[in-house]
């Protein structure tokens, strides 16, 4: 038999080589782990970074949410005063980590600014206006040394007058009592009221049969609701349930500002002291001087536009038909009562569009959804109308008697003192074609995020 003999050293050659591989294998292996921790990390950073710059984003779209200018001031400024509204609005709250700087032509930067400092977290921000509507805004976010920048545009446009979107907003508090129905001729939602009432606790008071087919939002934290009658309803419900439909606290909407004077030249007659105001008459583009204090006793026709200077006491005792508007020319700070429009008889109210073709009145055909616009002025109904068409602004306003209607807009009252209806009166609220701000009232100018701008910038 041959017996095979191995050479020696085999074994250990074997066992080395094994070894070796295995640790090859082993600093491939690590070495693999290492990266794909690294990797993770970096993955990891950039997300962090990337959210860091959406909070940047919310930071930034917080603050120029918050910018709003007077849609009088000239397009050649807005952003100039959106560059100096931001650094006064951050100064008055005591903002001091956002520090924007500007140029002076297109740009505000706004450097680094730390979110966390243990995880190396910080964003900044460079605004750019690309023309006279739009704002780029570029956020940079950084995690360590990832940084991600996300970009957004911000378009120049008017605030939506929220007040717009109520049957009747009030400066202070409501009283209704008798026979009194706010309703909507679409909607109940077209009959809700805003009540600021700030000055006073009890905000609203509903007595006997009246009603208030919509909801009720009310700004003074503070404030009371006193609901008498059986009848007596908020929201389609009576008793404790009518509560359901009363909000209070609630964040106030802005009252528009209005602007009587831009009206001011629109007249081309005038009514004075030496006006007969007994006889029927027609006015076109018509102005009421300061102090004639004029009361038509008879069947009498308006026009075009009717300026009324102050101070002024109209008062309509025969029956009045308008087509178009009326503007007085007072101030949203006065609430005396000393300027005033009375409406004692039957009024008819037509849109000034109804003038279209008529050469005298092609300036006013488009000032359109406003019925009267009166800051300064007293404001009284106490005879019917079928449609008043537009909104009625003024520092007191009130219905009595059988006074009611349509409304084709807003009851809009400045003043803080109470608001009365009283009487047999339906207020049916239509408000389906407000699409627009109406005719006399400025829209705020402000920057609107535009979320179909929004992307991932790839450096």
């Amino acid at each position: 038999m041959r017996v095979r003999k191995f050479r020696r050293g085999f074994v250990l050659l074997a066992s080395m080589i094994i070894l070796v591989t295995l640790s090859v294998w082993a600093v491939s292996i690590g070495t693999i782990s290492g990266a794909n921790v690294q990797l993770a990390e970096n993955q990891q950073k950039a997300d962090i970074a990337r959210g860091t710059a959406e909070s940047g984003h919310e930071i930034i779209r917080f603050w120029l949410k918050r910018f709003a200018i007077t849609g009088t001031t000239d397009e050649s400024v807005w952003y100039d005063l959106v560059a100096s509204s931001l650094q006064d609005d951050l100064t008055t709250n005591g903002v001091t980590i956002i520090d924007p700087s500007y140029n002076g032509s297109d740009t505000i930067t706004i450097p680094s600014v730390i979110l966390n400092s243990q995880t190396g977290q910080s964003f900044s921000a460079q605004m750019t206006r690309l023309d006279m509507q739009t704002v780029r805004a570029d956020v940079t976010g950084t995690c360590g040394s990832i940084e991600k920048t996300i970009r957004v545009n911000y378009k120049f446009g008017t605030r939506v007058q929220s007040v717009f979107d109520y049957g009747v907003a009030t400066k202070g508090s409501l009283h209704l009592s008798g026979n009194i129905e706010l309703e909507g001729v679409n909607v109940s939602v077209e009959s809700s009221v805003f009540i600021e009432s700030m000055n006073n606790n009890l905000a609203l008071e509903v007595i006997g049969n009246s009603q208030i087919s919509g909801d009720v939002r009310i700004a003074n934290p503070l404030a009371t609701v006193d609901i008498q009658g059986g009848q007596a309803s908020i929201g389609g419900e009576t008793g404790d349930a009518a509560m359901d439909h009363v909000f209070i606290g609630v964040d106030p909407p802005e009252f528009p500002t209005p602007n009587p004077g831009a009206f001011e030249n629109c007249t081309t007659s005038v009514i004075d002291a030496n006006t007969d105001m007994n006889s029927d008459a027609t006015y076109e583009n018509v102005r009421i001087a300061a102090g004639t204090n004029p009361n038509f006793n008879a069947n009498v026709t308006f026009k075009g536009i009717v300026f009324i200077e102050t101070p002024n006491i109209v008062t309509f005792e025969g029956n009045v038909a308008i087509i178009g508007f009326i503007v007085g020319d007072g101030s949203v700070s006065d609430n005396s009562g000393e300027n005033q429009v009375n409406f004692l008889g039957t009024v008819e109210s037509y849109p000034v569009s109804d003038l279209i073709g008529q050469e005298q009145f092609e300036h006013l055909v488009d000032e359109t959804g406003t019925f009267l616009l009166a800051p300064g002025f007293h404001v009284s109904f106490g005879g019917n109308f079928n449609t008043l068409n537009g909104a009625i602004a003024c520092n007191g306003a009130e219905f009595f008697g059988n006074a009611g209607g349509i409304v084709n807009g807003t009851v809009i009252n400045y003043s803080d003192e109470q608001m009365t209806l009283s009487g047999n009166n339906d207020l049916s609220f239509d408000r389906s074609g407000v699409m627009e701000v109406p005719a006399g009232f400025i829209p705020d100018i402000v920057l609107n995020y535009d979320p179909n701008s929004y992307s991932e910038i790839v450096i």
